[in-house]
């Protein structure tokens, strides 16, 4: 697969999220492929159908360098908004959540999750709770592939694990609630293989 064909069918939300000078339509949809109609529905999916309306010329309305007419959480969202045009069925998440408040990272990981359900999501996280209902965690320790399995193996197979380690550090109430999601995850994934 050429390097080209590959870009176009990977999305990556990165921890900086990138705006370019230009209008909002540039922005989602820079090789111009889809229709407003198509634009203005991702952006509803991420909550900023109103703050674009509300904007001189709507998608058109410029952007200014860097986006800095958007607060970081806005320009995170319209990132996740152009991934949720191209449909692409991997996404990689680069710490994608870390410089947004509690409120907009809920909306990004609900989105995320409704939106990519059927796709592969690649997600580097340091938050803990990020990560609890995916289907496999792969722990890194200075470069190197330590654990792997799902959240809720690596949290009952050993104690001495550093994933399990790193969750109890939360605290106990912390630690129950994230093995509950995990549990959870766990078993909603085992009864999705048995009902297919």
């Amino acid at each position: 697969m050429g390097l080209h064909d590959l870009r176009s069918k990977i999305s990556i939300i990165p921890q900086e999220p990138v705006l370019f000078s230009g209008s909002m339509r540039y922005n989602l949809d820079p090789f111009d492929e889809y229709s407003d109609a198509k634009l203005w529905e991702a952006l509803e999916e991420v909550k900023l159908k109103q703050v674009v309306a509300d904007m001189p010329n709507g998608l058109h309305a410029k952007i200014s360098e860097g986006g800095t007419n958007f607060s970081v959480g806005q320009r995170q969202l319209v990132c996740l908004a152009r991934a949720i045009l191209r449909e692409n069925r991997i996404l990689v998440m680069d710490e994608a959540t870390a410089n947004v408040d509690p409120q907009t990272d809920a909306l990004i990981q609900t989105t995320i999750r409704n939106k990519f359900k059927h796709c592969t999501v690649l997600t580097i996280a340091h938050r803990l709770h990020t990560v609890m209902d995916s289907d496999k965690v792969l722990v890194m320790d200075a470069g190197r592939a330590v654990e792997f399995g799902s959240p809720f193996e690596l949290l009952t197979q050993s104690k001495t694990n550093i994933f399990y380690g790193m969750v109890k550090q939360t605290g106990s109430s912390t630690f129950d609630s994230l093995l509950k999601v995990a549990q959870k995850a766990h078993e909603e994934n085992l009864k999705a293989k048995k009902d297919p």
